[in-house]
């Protein structure tokens, strides 16, 4: 049985690269063929900011979006989330998409790959695993951090990684596989 990963696109600001950046690594864990990959845009989930009335831990949802939302966190093994740095943070409207459910994020690897300025998004990037092990995730410590992201997007908007970054998304890649597949019998518990 494959394992499923969801990389997931945790910005929804105009002009954003996320999407751009998202595809490689999209790509690149497809090409790992350790999982069966699908890539998740936060801006296409549409989830309005902690809107359901009743706790994540109950499970209660009111809203298709919180619903949908829901079927496709609880049917992945492992998460590899995407986030841009924004006053050292990650964006709102990633946090917010942790925070809108609890349960079913339990027990399954993550891993972060952020992009920014010098920093390359770290700052960003500890905070995100720092949540995500609030709420009981295994936020693994390997990442990818690219500093100074335009230069490397080409004319045609399209991400050129350097040897770095694609030797660190492989291990990161590796890593999530060791991780998803031992996890898998308590998250389906």
């Amino acid at each position: 049985m494959s394992l499923k990963l969801k990389v997931i696109t945790g910005s929804t600001r105009p002009g954003r690269v996320g999407p751009t950046i998202a595809k490689w690594v999209a790509e690149a864990a497809t090409a790992h063929g350790g999982f069966e990959v699908e890539a998740i845009d936060i801006a296409d989930m549409q989830l309005p900011f902690l809107d359901e009335p009743n706790h994540p831990a109950m499970q209660d949802y009111q809203h298709d979006h919180t619903k949908a939302w829901s079927a496709k966190v609880a049917d992945a093994d492992a998460f590899l989330f995407l986030t841009p740095e924004y006053d050292s943070y990650p964006s709102a409207v990633l946090v917010n998409a942790v925070q809108v459910l609890l349960n079913e994020w339990k027990y399954k690897p993550a891993a972060v790959v952020s992009y920014g300025g010098v920093s390359g998004g770290l700052r960003a990037a500890q905070e995100l695993r720092q949540l995500l092990s609030n709420v009981s995730m295994v936020a693994i410590p390997q990442g990818v951090p690219v500093p100074f992201f335009p230069q490397f997007i080409d004319e045609n908007a399209v991400f050129k990684p350097n040897d770095p970054m694609t030797d660190g998304l492989t291990l990161v890649l590796d890593e999530l596989a060791k991780w998803a597949e031992p996890l898998k019998a308590l998250h389906a518990a």
